[in-house]
């Protein structure tokens, strides 16, 4: 009974690593592993983007020393160092900067999709053309066509020996 048991959570094993094998080994995966890769790479510039240029810009709306800062008026913010004031403040420059980062991030990540969305469905007209060019081979007759066809020749032949 327990080496019934072991057997089949043995046997369930196999399976399961079998399953993940081919899901693993499949192409969808493949490409998602490839596009997070490319997308962490591809981080790194557009945070260099908004650190290097958008946040300068921000930091001019809201003027040098604020920097998109809000200074909460309960706190006493009196002899604190810069670092003190930010840890003690609203920072919207920072959340703005982050979604500015997730909007660049976002119509990048659309825009090569659109792309490769539409260099598949050329290939994938191109297939289409081409069986489409092909002539598409005759169905088999089914078992009661080919029946009757033998009958019919039999019932001629008949007739010509009467």
């Amino acid at each position: 009974m327990a080496d019934n048991k072991a057997k089949a959570a043995a046997e369930k094993g196999k399976g399961f690593f079998k399953e993940f094998k081919e899901f693993a080994l499949k192409g969808n995966v493949m490409d998602m592993a490839v596009g997070v890769l490319i997308g962490g790479a591809f981080s790194g510039i557009v945070t260099a983007l908004t650190s290097d240029f958008i946040n300068p810009l921000i930091a001019s709306i809201g003027g040098a020393e604020i920097a998109g800062m809000i200074k909460l008026p309960w706190v006493n913010y009196d002899g604190l160092t810069p670092e003190e004031v930010a840890a003690l403040s609203l920072n919207y420059g920072n959340f703005i900067t982050t979604v500015i980062n997730f909007l660049i991030m976002a119509l990048i990540i659309f825009l090569l999709m659109k792309s490769i969305n539409k260099l598949m469905s050329i290939g994938k007209k191109k297939e289409e053309e081409a069986a489409a060019a092909k002539p598409a081979p005759e169905p088999e007759p089914s078992k009661e066509e080919v029946l009757l066809t033998e009958i019919r020749d039999l019932l001629a032949a008949q007739n010509k020996k009467e």
